[in-house]
């Protein structure tokens, strides 16, 4: 190079690139800012406000439960729900969000008691409950907190909690609906039963685990007929003491064998040889034989009470395991208590609510824990000869889901929604017309589709909904009783405490007497009103009822609450977005089939006679990188908190909408190092197309496309845009996050990093500022880089408000942000796409092959920098080659120049010129008047 080369600094002739957008994200200290900003600038407030051509979107929030910080399962679902507002508000639909919590409940209460140990005997229920509603406010504000850092948009200074008034008098109208449909019934029935927490259980309350307990088969001597038996199974030896009857199946065959003593006993014929052999017994034959109807009206003496009781039929006994002889116990379980209904058979239960049995039970068993008992009743059978056989056994059985201890059926009376009753919206029952609004065909859009089936088996195998709870700090069952334990329960009634409680909350429940509560009830106008409420002075005195309701009840209205009632609490100056007859969307893991979605259903169903969503989405849960389930116990979690100190919030959340959420998710950290690695090359991308923009005014120095303009890169780059944004949008309308995240992370990374940007970056540094070219690539890139920052903004709403603002080239301060923005229409970039050449799908297909060959000639000729080779090329399938700039095509390929010829060769240009400033060797290379080597192009560009 030339001295007077050197002198002249060609760098600074360069068009470098410069941008606001920085390399290094910072998301851990940014995005706080980020929030603060955004809070500032009331964005939601601003989105509520605001005219939507589509309409709006109802997307309605399951509460989680108020307690404890959130975990992986909850970023998870927040981060998705996130997704659906962010991306129905952008495209152009209005889609509030009323974030809610699950209030009260049982975990709550549990743990205030433990806090309160033995001061808690002391204490009122009204006091427990205000102990409990600080617990709950604590921990709403702890985790609204942390949601808010996952940079969720949501109305978080208005959420509906369970335990606010307006809250509590949309769930008591839902009860006044199933009262009014007559489906609220009281019975003594068997429930699942929580020793540990003295309450009655839902099946969605219930998690199994595996639990050893002890298998016992048993003789029962028949009336009359000395050491003549019946021999009966169990696995809960503690419920013998409670035996009412043995129920065989009349159809079955029937033996009477030999045994050890010298006494027979009777066993089904198909399982004889198995059970005869636990005991000892082998290849015994059967001393006679008969059908299990001869059975049927023999009685025989229970060994530990000596009671006398029947031997009746029962559809569900099997010959599966067993004797074919079933122990049938009314007040211990659901199928033993039908069979004691129809027969007639006392629903008995000897077992108080802590688990010890009570003073009707043998005297030996009187305050002994169920538990202690397994062992004592067994003990007891041996030695008054009635046990056969025992042994121990692992089997999976029913637990409390919050404090993991087992739990067993008891009888009690409770309140309960039937399921099978008829009643005016289908006379098959709630169950039918439910299964008929989620079948093929019905209101219900499934996704997963295998949802749909899911949601079926549960509807068809459920119980009866036993409502009610025997705990303090929950919503009161309105129910009121006189003197005779008549309960007073009806539509009017209802509604009365409905009003109360809107008016003072659930509280008044506790410390106001029954005439205050029911102040707007006349009994007299009460059609449903029983004849002793309608005396004088009837309601005087009247008991309230102590039972509150399933906490799955109260969630489980919250269509009614804050959909169909709209949710806007009186310190809400904005408009009631939220007042609907139907949600579109409800969002959680696939574990609310059984839980919240079914437990809306049902009553919505009663009700309105439909679904109160259109459609139900499910994700899968969180589950290590060995696909084990994560506990604290196993030392197998991650910290929410941890990963967004190390990696915030956009990384997180550019990671799950990576994933495939149909199914269990694997987690480890690493998989989160690797979401950001693929964020920074985003990242990356965003930041070389906006500065190249730093010299670009789109309102002067926006180039106008035509179809002249069809077979320029630019072109290629605009069509390729469009198809990838099209697809995007319509992605995120169906919920693909996980395919909507590839093809921007595609988009980025290969089109626009590997391609498009490799091909024009020349143009770019190197041509005169407001060459046609390069203001054409800077239009392009302008409209690419405005619509990407928004089919980015769903996922990482910092990162894409941080790069509108350097697009718009503006500083924190503006009030301007990409959250109010709707996504790219594309009519800027359209016309030119449709025009665009196909021909370029040709070339594409083949460039990876040129250069490939161009890398193999540069090895074996020893030469680092393809700027040094040419290319000449005969022909591309399909393709005029002729027609487009041979420009364009050396740039796509990385040489410096191209040309058509009429055979395909890779040129060493080293022995030509290399231009100074481009280090281009494009032939037209030369001194100029500054004494420097430069193209003419650069020439141009420089001035000289």
């Amino acid at each position: 190079m030339s001295e007077q080369a050197e002198k002249r600094n060609y760098k600074k002739t360069l068009n470098l690139p410069k941008t606001a957008f920085s390399m290094k994200a910072n998301l851990v200290q940014n995005e706080p800012a980020s929030q603060k900003r955004w809070d500032k600038l009331d964005v939601y407030g601003k989105l509520r406000e605001k005219e939507y051509a589509n309409g709006g979107f109802v997307f309605h929030d399951g509460p989680p439960y108020a307690n404890g910080n959130i975990h992986l399962g909850h970023m998870l679902n927040k981060v998705l729900k996130d997704l659906v507002v962010r991306s129905r508000t952008m495209m152009g639909f209005d889609t509030p969000y009323t974030p809610g919590w699950d209030c009260h409940g049982l975990p709550i209460e549990h743990k205030v008691m433990q806090d309160l140990g033995e001061k808690a005997k002391e204490l009122e229920p009204i006091q427990i409950r205000r102990k409990c509603k600080t617990y709950a406010e604590k921990f709403v504000k702890l985790q609204k907190g942390q949601m808010q850092r996952l940079l969720t948009m949501a109305d978080y200074d208005d959420p509906y909690l369970t335990m606010l008034p307006q809250y509590e008098q949309g769930v008591i109208n839902v009860f006044a609906g199933l009262v009014e449909k007559g489906l609220v019934y009281r019975a003594l029935k068997p429930v699942h039963w929580s020793v540990e927490n003295q309450t009655a259980l839902a099946d969605a309350e219930l998690e199994y685990y595996d639990r050893e307990d002890t298998s016992v088969f048993v003789n029962f001597e028949i009336e009359g007929k000395e050491n003549e038996y019946l021999m009966i199974w169990t696995t809960t030896p503690w419920t013998l003491p409670a035996n009412m009857a043995v129920a065989v199946h009349e159809r079955y065959e029937y033996g009477k064998f030999k045994l050890p003593n010298g006494g027979t006993a009777i066993v089904a014929l198909e399982l004889a040889k198995k059970v005869l052999a636990a005991g000892g017994v082998e290849d015994a034959e059967p001393i006679e034989t008969f059908k299990g109807t001869e059975l049927l009206g023999l009685k025989y003496k229970q060994p530990l009470t000596n009671k006398v009781c029947p031997v009746v039929h029962a559809e569900y006994v099997t010959l599966e395991d067993g004797t074919g002889m079933v122990h049938t116990a009314p007040g211990h379980g659901v199928e033993d208590y039908q069979t004691g209904l129809r027969e007639g058979i006392e629903i008995y239960c000897p077992v108080k609510p802590d688990g010890t049995y009570n003073d009707t039970a043998p005297d030996w068993l009187v305050g002994m824990s169920i538990w202690d008992a397994n062992d004592k009743v067994v003990e007891f059978l041996r030695n008054e000869g009635s046990l056969f056989h025992d042994h121990k056994f692992e089997h999976s059985y029913p637990h409390d889901w919050r404090g993991k201890s087992p739990v067993i059926f008891r009888a009690t009376e409770q309140w309960f929604v039937g399921v099978d009753k008829a009643y005016d919206n289908d006379s098959k029952g709630l169950r039918h017309a439910a299964e008929v609004v989620t079948g093929e065909g019905g209101d219900v859009n499934f996704l997963p589709e295998w949802g749909r089936n899911r949601m079926r088996g549960m509807l068809e195998s459920r119980p009866d909904w036993c409502i009610s709870r025997q705990r303090s700090w929950g919503l009161p069952i309105p129910a009121f009783y006189n003197e005779a334990g008549e309960p007073l329960l009806t539509t009017a009634s209802v509604k009365a405490v409905a009003e109360c409680f809107g008016k003072h909350g659930s509280d008044s429940w506790f410390v106001a007497d029954s005439n205050q509560i029911l102040e707007s009830y006349d009994p007299a106008a009460d059609a449903e009103a029983p004849e002793w409420a309608k005396a004088e002075g009837a309601l005087d005195g009247l008991k309230k009822g102590k039972d509150t309701f399933d906490v799955w009840f109260e969630s489980g209205s919250s269509w009614n609450a804050v959909i169909r009632e709209g949710w806007k609490t009186k310190q809400s100056t904005r408009k009631d977005d939220n007042l609907k007859e139907t949600t579109d969307l409800y969002l959680e893991g696939s574990d609310q089939h059984r839980g919240w979605f079914q437990h809306s259903l049902l009553p919505s169903v009663a009700i309105h006679g439909s679904s109160p969503f259109k459609t139900v989405l499910t994700h899968g849960f969180m589950v290590d990188k060995n696909g084990h389930k994560m506990s604290k116990s196993l030392g197998n979690t991650l910290d929410v908190q941890d990963l967004m100190k190390e990696f915030g919030a956009d990384v997180c959340r550019w990671w799950i909408c990576s994933l495939n959420t149909d199914n269990d998710i694997k987690v480890d950290q690493s998989f989160f190092k690797v979401a950001g690695e693929e964020y920074r090359k985003v990242r990356n991308t965003i930041r070389f197309l906006l500065s190249n923009l730093s010299d670009f005014d789109p309102k002067t120095d926006n180039y106008d496309f035509t179809e002249a303009d069809a077979r320029s890169i630019d072109a290629w780059a605009m069509k390729a845009y469009v198809d990838m944004a099209k697809g995007v949008v319509s992605k995120y309308e169906n919920y693909q996050y996980r395919s909507l995240s590839r093809d921007l992370f595609n988009f980025c990374n290969d089109t626009m990093s590997s391609v498009y940007l490799f091909a024009v970056k020349d143009r770019l540094y190197c041509d005169k500022t407001d060459s046609v070219r390069r203001r054409r690539s800077q239009s392009a890139i302008y409209r690419i880089v405005s619509g990407l920052i928004r089919l980015l903004a769903p996922i990482m709403p910092h990162t894409a408000d941080e790069a509108w603002r350097a697009l718009l080239k503006v500083d924190q301060k503006s009030d301007t942000c990409v959250h109010v923005k709707e996504f790219p229409t594309m009519k800027g970039c359209s016309v030119i796409a449709n025009q665009t050449s196909e021909d370029w799908v040709n070339i594409m297909n083949v460039r990876d092959e040129i250069m490939k060959k161009i890398e193999d000639y540069r090895q074996e000729v020893g030469i680092d920098n393809p700027l040094d080779l040419g290319l000449t090329w005969n022909t591309i399938e399909g393709v005029t080659l002729n027609a487009f700039d041979a420009a364009d095509i050396a740039d796509l390929i990385g040489v410096s120049r191209f040309e058509v010829g009429e055979a395909v060769s890779i040129n060493d240009l080293r022995e030509e010129p290399r231009c100074e400033r481009s280090w281009k060797r494009d032939g037209t290379v030369t001194e100029r008047t500054d004494g420097g080597l430069l193209s003419d192009r650069d020439a141009q560009a420089v001035g000289v």
